[in-house]
């Protein structure tokens, strides 16, 4: 009967969308891995590595330099423009490449999302020197890098600074935030909720979000279950659980909804940041969610 399900599961298989982390490129041996470990487990469906540029090269580099909104405008016309995607997809982020593939469901609905896979994403942002959390790596050291990586608010700064999220200097971050305050709906003066974003995340039949135990990178690790600092804090034991938080109790994006309807999915893997087994990935995310 198992044998069966597993058949029945790849022959009603949906193709896949995926989308990289910063300083790697839709093209490289390790995507291409990946892209063809999930081509080779879901009946040969297509699998498309998102390439926000003309080749490589210009993918790495767009992934640090072009602004997130442009770039997840790029993904949706790729998309929106592929006739293998116009039924439905499935789509799996890698780091950074979670929280912009978020910002496709919430701004690109046709051709629908199915499920979402974000693996070690920063869906609240980050408040932190990779690193920062070892035994040993001096404190104050620490809060001097996080006083100076605020620059990441001044206004040409681009890519991986949109989602810094100062959450001690938090009306500094309300005020200069250019993509995870608004991709999460927080209030601002002057800007109002946008209502699509939530009725778009909703449709997900699955939101399913990995965190690295032995994240050194992401900081707070937390963040990768939209977990994060309480305001006016940066201190690990002020991390707000998701059910405790303001975007959940008040849903600004759908993550209640979801939540109530059984469509969160919370997983971990047992080391650092984009590190995991082929087997965890196939049997934990591939044959449930990428078929």
């Amino acid at each position: 009967m198992k044998l069966f399900s597993i058949f029945l599961a790849v022959a009603n298989a949906y193709p896949s969308v995926m989308w990289h982390g910063m300083g790697d490129r839709a093209d490289s041996s390790g995507m291409t891995r990946i892209k063809n470990m999930i081509a080779a487990n879901n009946g040969g469906q297509y699998v498309l590595s998102l390439m926000i540029g003309e080749n490589g090269s210009e993918d790495a580099s767009n992934g640090f330099r072009m602004s997130i909104w442009e770039q997840v405008e790029y993904a949706c016309n790729i998309i929106k423009n592929d006739p293998e995607l116009a039924d439905c997809y499935n789509a799996v982020g890698f780091s950074q490449g979670s929280q912009f593939l978020r910002g496709v469901a919430q701004t690109c609905p046709e051709p629908p999302m199915k499920n979402l896979v974000t693996i070690h994403g920063q869906h609240h942002g980050v408040f932190g020197f990779p690193g920062c959390d070892v035994d040993g790596f001096l404190p104050e050291v620490c809060e001097t890098l996080r006083d100076l990586l605020d620059l990441a608010y001044l206004p040409n700064i681009q890519a991986w600074a949109q989602y810094w999220h100062d959450s001690i200097n938090f009306d500094l971050h309300l005020r200069n935030s250019l993509f995870i305050a608004p991709v999460n709906n927080y209030v601002r003066e002057g800007i109002a909720k946008n209502e699509t974003f939530k009725e778009n995340l909703i449709k997900l039949e699955k939101f399913v979000m990995v965190k690295a135990e032995r994240e050194k990178t992401v900081l707070p690790k937390d963040s990768s279950w939209f977990e994060y600092y309480a305001d006016g804090s940066g201190k690990t034991e002020d991390i707000v659980p998701l059910r405790e938080s303001a975007i959940y109790k008040e849903d600004w994006i759908g993550l209640k909804v979801l939540d109530e309807a059984d469509k969160l999915v919370f997983l971990t893997t047992p080391y650092g940041h984009m590190s995991f087994t082929d087997e965890w990935f196939l049997e934990d995310i591939i044959t449930p969610y990428l078929q």
